[in-house]
């Protein structure tokens, strides 16, 4: 045994013996079949946590808070309470999924996330539930988690493929959820939706313990205390660079996310059915951002990550502006179609960046910093939107939206000019 492998632990997640075979320098042997299972348990994770958004804002109101200045200021709130205490959970989990495997991250994501949210359903005011947001976000974080586990199985030349792939499985989510969790709002009030949504991610828990493999080496004792702190992957060339992206791009795709069901129902032409439309319309963005995450991220390595993340960015600015216009929802269906494109293919390429500048080893902390940027940016955008809509009506969110998504544009470009001229000196 080597010095280095002294105080290492191999750990064999989910595996029988006809695994501990030999696996490849940078993956693992079955990595097909944990890429295939994670996908599918992301999806149903995604469409879980999504089931619920079309009729928040009507959920709040149901649950007493009547005055019209005040519902898309609560349902900021509520929409934006996981994300707060995510971003301070993350890098705990991140600092334990380095120390004793990514698997039991990504099951402790789905088991919390399907307890919480079925407790979402027995909520008698909206502190009850203001409450139960804040504990969804301290348990659950399911897509860092997944990223983490493929990321440390998946061989390199594999990565814009598979995280491109899981991208899809989550705007998969996205669109599907939606709008089932709208329809069965409509037919069955708002309370059994959660208890939906809680079997969903149930069900994804399931499959990662029983399907996910992972061959996890626990570090040596001395190198734990004295390597991959997360003050030094903070510290590597190009992360922070990339985490005020990841900052940047939540905040501006989350700023009309409480209010969207509110301008949805100033435009629909049947009121009663404003929360199956908004599920509609997230629908076919979802799909759009799909398609666009797994076609791009298998593309992104060819054509230069930092080159995508700008050009998805533009499309996204330029596309977010008109939306404030729409007067219809067959208008605003188009719009988001497009603005999906430019969403769906900026967060693989981040994703994917962070692999290439980050050891495995460490990419257990380096998503806990991303998802920490990515909470900052959820958890802000709600809450300066819902203000936004309050005073300014559900229109202006939008134009403010589109000018941070330029703002992003901005950044990327200004960033990727600095590497230009560091590589040339």
């Amino acid at each position: 045994m080597s010095e280095d492998e002294i105080g290492k632990e191999v750990i064999e997640t989910g595996s029988s013996d006809a695994d501990l075979t030999e696996p490849k320098p940078d993956g693992h042997p079955r990595w097909q079949m944990t890429l295939y299972t994670m996908w599918l348990a992301q999806l149903l994770a995604i469409v879980g946590f999504s089931f619920v958004m079309p009729f928040m804002p009507f959920y709040v109101r149901e649950l007493g808070v009547k005055d019209p200045r005040w519902v898309p200021i609560w349902a900021g709130l509520v929409v934006s309470a996981g994300a707060m205490t995510m971003s301070v959970a993350a890098p705990l989990w991140g600092w334990v999924a380095d120390r004793y495997g990514r698997k039991p991250m990504v099951q402790r994501a789905m088991f919390g996330g399907a307890l919480v949210l079925s407790l979402m359903a027995l909520a008698k005011s909206v502190h009850q539930l203001f409450v139960l947001r804040l504990m969804q976000g301290a348990v659950t974080g399911t897509v860092p988690a997944s990223a983490a586990l493929v990321s440390s199985v998946v061989p390199k030349e594999k990565m814009g493929y598979s995280l491109g792939l899981m991208q899809m499985a989550v705007f998969a989510g996205l669109s599907v959820g939606p709008y089932l969790g709208g329809v069965t709002a409509e037919h069955f009030g708002y309370r059994v939706p959660f208890w939906v949504a809680g079997g969903s991610l149930l069900c994804g828990g399931l499959l990662v313990l029983f399907g996910a493999r992972e061959r996890f080496v626990r570090p040596a004792p001395e190198k734990a205390e004295t390597t991959g702190s997360l003050r030094e992957v903070l510290l590597s060339p190009g992360v922070l660079a990339l985490l005020i992206s990841y900052l940047l791009l939540h905040l501006s795709g989350a700023f009309v996310g409480p209010i969207f069901p509110l301008f949805v129902e100033q435009i629909v032409s049947e009121p009663g059915r404003a929360a199956s439309q908004t599920g509609l319309i997230l629908t076919v963005t979802g799909i759009t951002a799909a398609f666009a995450s797994v076609m791009i991220g298998r593309e992104s390595d060819r054509w230069g990550h930092k080159q995508v993340l700008i050009g998805c960015a533009l499309l996204a600015g330029l596309t977010a502006f008109p939306q404030a216009a729409a007067n219809s929802v067959g208008q605003l269906l188009v719009l988001r179609a497009v603005f999906g494109l430019g969403l769906g293919g900026m967060i693989p390429a981040m994703n994917a960046l962070v692999t290439t500048i980050v050891p495995r080893e460490r990419l257990g902390r380096a998503y806990g910093l991303t998802t920490t940027a990515t909470a900052l940016g959820m958890a802000t955008g709600p809450i300066v939107g819902g203000w936004a809509a309050s005073v300014l009506g559900v229109r202006l969110p939008f134009v403010i939206m589109g000018a941070m998504f330029l703002t992003l544009t901005a950044v990327l470009a200004i960033q990727r000019a600095k590497d230009k001229t560091s590589k040339a000196i």
